[in-house]
């Protein structure tokens, strides 16, 4: 192994190996902070419908849960990037007024946002029903409605029961991005096989990629297990914060 290839000037004459990885790594790191606001926001959303008195609410939240979480991934790309502007004009016309590199881009957010929002739903979903049902007839015998119910007292609580599942679900998603590369998005990964194709050291492009990834998941593992340390509710929640839901 030779690190001093990361250091050696791309084809191009436009800075070094080490300096397109970061490049890639910049989309990366926007790519999973906006797809995980999207995730959380919706997924939210979709575990509280699930667990609402409501049917329908309920129908639709696990009809939305099984069909991102049964169709792989890269097929959604494909779907998002290939198909849906052909089945829907007006997309077809935005997205030929965009430069490919920004449809690229919004297709990637929009993707794994709502891909993973199936998965931050379940975990909100099991948050909620791990609570004791009193807590929820407590709101009622306090005179609050469903939603400040949920929102006062229940998601609160379901929130610090979650955190090591969601810190899971982070780092999924920091890793999930490396499947933007097949739509052509420069991210990391799309990077790291450039460098390996251009140079042959495949193991030193894939050696630094695999660092740079650990060193991201573990920073977002580290993240999270601060905000639960933060946040445990003292004598209602075991484990400690070094957990990260692993």
């Amino acid at each position: 192994m030779d690190p001093a290839i990361l250091f050696e000037q791309v084809p191009d004459g436009d800075g070094t190996w080490i300096m397109s990885l970061a490049s890639g790594l910049k989309y990366t790191l926007i790519i999973a902070a906006l797809a995980w606001i999207i995730a959380f926001l919706l997924g939210s959303i979709l575990g509280v419908m699930r667990t609402t008195e409501n049917k329908w609410a309920v129908r639709v939240g696990n009809a939305y849960v099984e069909l991102f979480r049964n169709i792989p991934l890269i097929v959604q790309f494909f779907v998002w990037y290939f198909v849906l502007p052909g089945l829907i004009p007006a997309v077809k016309t935005w997205v030929i007024s965009l430069d490919p590199t920004t449809h690229q881009f919004v297709t990637a957010v929009v993707c794994l946002g709502l891909f993973t929002a199936a998965r931050i739903s379940e975990q909100v979903r099991s948050g909620i029903q791990a609570l004791p049902r009193g807590q929820r007839m407590a709101g009622n015998a306090m005179g609050l409605t469903q939603a400040q119910t949920y929102r006062y007292i229940l998601l609160p609580v379901a929130y610090r029961i979650v955190i090591p599942p969601m810190t899971s679900e982070l780092m999924n998603l920091i890793k999930n991005t490396a499947v933007a590369f097949s739509i052509g998005l420069v991210e990391l990964f799309f990077r790291t096989r450039e460098m390996g194709e251009l140079t042959f050291r495949y193991f030193e492009a894939f050696a630094a990629a695999t660092l740079i990834y650990v060193v991201i998941a573990m920073i977002a593992n580290r993240a999270m297990a601060f905000i639960e340390k933060r946040t445990a509710i003292p004598g209602f929640i075991s484990g400690g914060a070094g957990g990260g839901g692993h």
